[in-house]
């Protein structure tokens, strides 16, 4: 088939034919532009015969099929629609004597339609999928016969060299009244969007071969284009890289190995810099000549950038080759279109990807990274990768013929100063997504915490991810019932139900009462809520509304701007400033993002309190000693040492390179140091012994750290052989359990906010404080993986028994010679270098009768906590507690034996009263002293014994009768 004075492309050509054919297969006379429709639409035409749902799925859908598709319509169902049409024409074929000659006046195009000989074979005689062949092709309808013309005209308004596709696909679309135009538009196609989706998707690109497409198909399936959402305005701006994006120009502009790879740590901006380079070719496309913006980018680069997607590649490659077919095909489009002019660049996020191929197939498949080479070498492909350097390190440079094709280009964390340039531009993308205003000091309270607290994450994506979340609080509390009144509406629920338990069983009437009291307090409460809730929500309604009259005003005053009417712009003008008025009165602050909500974010992900000290928390902090001293009785000097550092980490004022604080306790046994620690993560706990709830505990309970369990406990004499240091921080690979992490590093990974206690020490072999020394001075220590974990926001305490074998009497005189010799076995034991990185260490000093009594007061105190659950009281009278006090105490043992003596004189023989019912729940507890075998405690019963029992123990009881007080 050959076309005189016109000049197709060979995808044209085969597209006429395919039309022809189609005729042909249908029966028809006549071509018509129905039959070039369903051509373009389907590559295979004979498969038209039968129903789409039946047809195998193409490798590649048409140009016109992907077109259709975006529009949400489904093109099987045009595909039926147009077949429809073809159905209708008439379908008796011509015979040879009436198939027409050649028309008078007819040239190009329509002159190949001539008489079929007589001798050549009938359509009875031919193939079931013949060849187009002249001598027996249909002939031209008059709407068929425009077409050409048309396109023609189409293809030299767009400059174009040869006829293609789009072309032939415009031409067809172009009269709304055209028969295919109206088919398309009663099964909702949007013929305006097409047309402008057909020229959108050529951008700059010329067809100037006959082997040039006028789209790239596996391309367009494969990769995303960039260019075009920067055109749409789909991509974010990208403040800052000016210097990185400059190289990447640069290497993109050499005559070989012009491909880059971005290098960095995850979060760092590295796709950012290949959106930018896309954003700056949209940018001089749109504005070629003007200003610098048509001089951002070089003329050898005004091409289109695409990102390829290696899971879509990859995805459904169950047979041997497949994956290496899709990745040809993508390259030959690239190979072609840098042939042809037009200037491909090709972006791979996470690059080492290309040399998984050997997965794909079965197994049987081959790396993309093989397929690449030759076109990255001869410069036939510019290519922008992305990895980081772990990876890059690991796939990458394993492969030096790969390698030597990439040009390195590090892109480094931003510094906190930039890293705010870059949250002020994307500040109105995120205000107009979730419908808030950022405040400014909110974008740089978000990059100042990130750099501080979100320590394994890097900016400005640490700070961004903070920004978003920030935004969608704000959104979700505007838009949803406050979490305040869930919980309240969930907590009434929940009363409810209690009391209606209590009210069925009837037998414990202080409890519903209780109960009673609760849910009418917590109704009210509600009611309150309520009502503020539906106030609120009236406003934001009221915001809506004149958001949205104030869009239409706008939209009035350009029209009016535009047709020259001053008078209805002014007049609309100041019903715009009168809104804005409005508008700044009802918008309050429950919809800006502040620093406070920052803050917050920052509490949830890391339990790290960031938030400013209310007037409650400082007057804790302040008081904090005292509350210490009650809990750790007989230390003074350890308590406030504790207390300067918690009040410096509560004001912020702590050294942010550094653990908040970081303690060396040593001193005798049984003295309070591990009781202090404990005491630092959960002092608050002893207001547990004033009248409050359960609730009310747990909300009391950890105002330094977020739970009693933000601890981890190390015992130090378990480190006592080198090869155990690696429990610490993970084997190292190629060891096994290499890829579970170290007990120390994981857990502050996964707490950052949290207090280590290492445990005795002085039993570790010298590698364990070495391995502490980073610790002490940098706050970060590199775990078995190369991980790096912060510990800037730990307090680190260590105990330890040195000195504990050394007298000490008491006086001041005695005091200072035993700190002394303390600090003399201190230094005698660690090196020079880890005591001097401690912050304090502190001697605790051996404890007197004097203070045992507080002791023995705290340890009761803890006694009826427990008690309080069986709804006992205990009934101890002073001489009972002196005599703990002198039986609790060992000079060598501290107070440890205190625990021991209430355990087997108070707590074992109430044990056995309360089974043999001779202490009933409600009761007192009476524990006197008895003479009987010597001095010691004894439980008084409150009732005869019920229930028999054997003799062991029962002289804890029975002998109890001569008191001696």
């Amino acid at each position: 088939m050959t076309f005189p004075n016109f000049e197709f492309t060979d995808k044209s050509l085969t597209i006429l034919a395919s039309a022809t054919r189609l005729a042909g297969n249908m029966k028809n006379s006549e071509v018509g532009v129905v039959h070039l429709a369903l051509a373009l639409l389907v590559d295979d035409v004979d498969l038209i015969q039968s129903e789409p749902q039946n047809w195998p799925e193409p490798e590649l859908p048409t140009f016109f099929w992907s077109l259709i598709s975006k529009q949400g319509v489904q093109p099987e169902h045009i595909v039926r629609v147009l077949k429809r049409l073809i159905v209708e024409r008439p379908s008796t074929p011509l015979k040879d004597t009436q198939l027409p000659a050649k028309a008078p006046g007819r040239t190009g195009l329509f002159s190949i339609f001539k008489r079929r000989p007589r001798s050549s074979p009938g359509p009875q005689s031919l193939s079931p999928n013949p060849a187009p062949n002249v001598d027996s092709s249909p002939r031209l309808s008059t709407a068929f016969e425009r077409v050409p013309d048309v396109a023609r005209k189409i293809q030299e308004q767009m400059h174009d060299r040869y006829i293609a596709p789009d072309h032939l696909l415009l031409a067809l679309i172009q009269d709304d009244k055209s028969e295919v135009a109206i088919a398309l538009s009663e099964n909702a196609v949007k013929i305006s969007d097409l047309r402008g989706d057909i020229t959108q998707s050529r951008q700059s690109r010329k067809i100037m071969s006959r082997k040039a497409g006028s789209h790239l198909e596996a391309l367009n399936k494969y990769a995303l284009n960039l260019t075009a959402l920067a055109k749409e305005g789909k991509i974010d701006p990208v403040i800052g890289r000016d210097e990185e994006i400059r190289r990447v120009i640069c290497i993109l502009c050499r005559r070989t190995k012009n491909n880059p790879v971005l290098i960095g740590e995850p979060g760092v901006g590295k796709t950012a810099v290949a959106e930018a380079i896309a954003q700056r070719i949209a940018d001089a496309d749109a504005n070629p000549t003007e200003g610098m913006v048509g001089k951002s980018v070089p003329d050898s680069l005004r091409g289109t950038v695409f990102s390829l997607n290696m899971g879509a590649l990859m995805a459904g490659t169950s047979g041997r080759g497949d994956y290496e077919e899709r990745i040809k095909a993508v390259l030959d489009e690239i190979e072609e279109s840098e042939n042809n002019g037009d200037q491909v660049i090709l972006f791979i996020d996470e690059l080492h990807l290309i040399m998984a191929g050997k997965q794909a197939g079965g197994g049987s498949g081959m790396d993309a990274a093989n397929l690449f080479k030759p076109l990255l070498a001869r410069g036939k492909l510019r290519c922008i990768g992305a990895t980081t350097l772990a990876e890059y390190r690991e796939c990458i440079e394993k492969d030096g013929a790969l390698e030597r094709r990439f040009a390195q280009v590090m892109i480094n964390e931003p510094t906190v100063s930039e890293a705010i340039t870059i949250l002020r531009g994307l500040r109105e993308k995120y205000e107009g997504h979730h419908g808030v205003y950022i405040m400014d000091s909110a974008l740089v309270t978000c990059v100042r915490l990130a750099s501080r607290y979100l320590t394994a994450r890097r900016l400005p994506d640490s700070a961004i991810d903070l920004m978003d979340e920030a935004c969608a609080v704000i959104k979700v509390r505007r838009e949803t019932v406050p979490e305040e009144l869930d919980k309240l509406r969930r907590k009434v629920y929940r009363l409810e139900i209690d009391q209606k338990g209590l009210m069925r069983d009837g037998s414990d009437q202080e409890l519903l009462q209780t109960a009673q009291r609760d849910l009418a307090s917590a109704r009210l409460e509600l009611l309150t809520l309520d009502q503020k809730y539906e106030n609120e929500k009236k406003r934001r309604d009221r915001i809506v509304n004149i958001r949205k009259r104030m869009g239409e005003i706008k939209g009035r005053k350009e029209i009016a701007e535009k047709e020259g009417n001053i008078s209805l712009a002014s007049r609309l003008g100041s019903e715009l400033k009168e809104l804005q008025g409005q508008i700044k009165q009802d918008e309050t602050s429950p919809d800006t993002v502040n620093p406070e909500i920052i803050a917050e974010i920052v509490y949830r992900w890391t339990s790290i309190p960031a938030t400013k000290l209310l007037a409650s928390e400082k007057e804790k902090l302040l008081k904090l000693g005292d509350t210490l001293t009650q809990s750790v009785v007989g230390q003074p000097e350890a308590v406030r040492a504790v207390t300067r550092a918690i009040q410096m980490s509560g004001n912020d004022l702590t050294n942010g390179s550094r653990p908040i604080a970081s303690f060396l306790f040593t001193g005798p046994s049984g003295t309070g140091k591990t009781l202090l620690t404990k005491a630092v993560i959960s002092f608050p706990k002893l207001q547990r012994y004033f009248k409050v709830n359960e609730f009310q505990r747990s909300q009391l309970a950890t105002f330094l750290f977020n739970s009693p369990d933000a601890m981890v406990r190390i015992d130090a004499s378990e480190y006592s052989e080198k090869f155990t240091i690696s429990r610490l921080i993970g084997a190292p690979p190629g060891y096994v359990g290499h890829d579970q992490g170290g007990q120390l590093t994981e857990y502050v990974r996964r707490k950052p906010y949290c207090l280590v206690l290492v445990d005795e020490v002085e039993k570790a072999c010298g590698e364990f404080c070495a391995l502490f020394l980073q610790i002490l001075d940098d706050g970060r220590l590199t775990d078995g993986q190369g991980r790096t974990v912060s510990f800037r926001n730990c307090i680190i305490i260590m105990t330890s028994n040195l000195g504990a074998m050394l007298p000490n009497d008491k006086g001041k005189r005695s005091e200072c010679q035993h700190r002394n010799q303390v600090m003399e076995e201190v230094r005698e034991h660690f090196r020079p270098e880890f005591l001097n990185r401690l912050d304090d260490i502190i001697i605790f000093q051996t404890l007197s009768t004097d203070v045992m009594g507080e002791i023995v007061n705290i340890r009761l105190k803890e006694l009826q906590e427990r008690l309080d659950r069986k709804k006992l009281t205990l009934d101890i009278g002073d001489e009972a507690k002196r005599y703990l006090a002198e039986a609790g105490y060992s000079k060598e043992y501290g107070a440890r034996p205190l625990e021991r003596k209430i355990q087997s004189e108070i707590v074992h023989p109430l044990s056995r009263l309360l089974l043999e019912d001779r202490v009933r729940e409600g009761e007192s507890v009476r524990v006197r002293i008895t003479l009987t075998n010597g001095r010691r405690l004894c439980i008084v019963p409150n009732h005869n014994a019920i229930l028999n029992s054997c003799n062991d123990g029962q002289r804890d009881v029975d002998e109890g009768l001569n008191f001696g007080y």
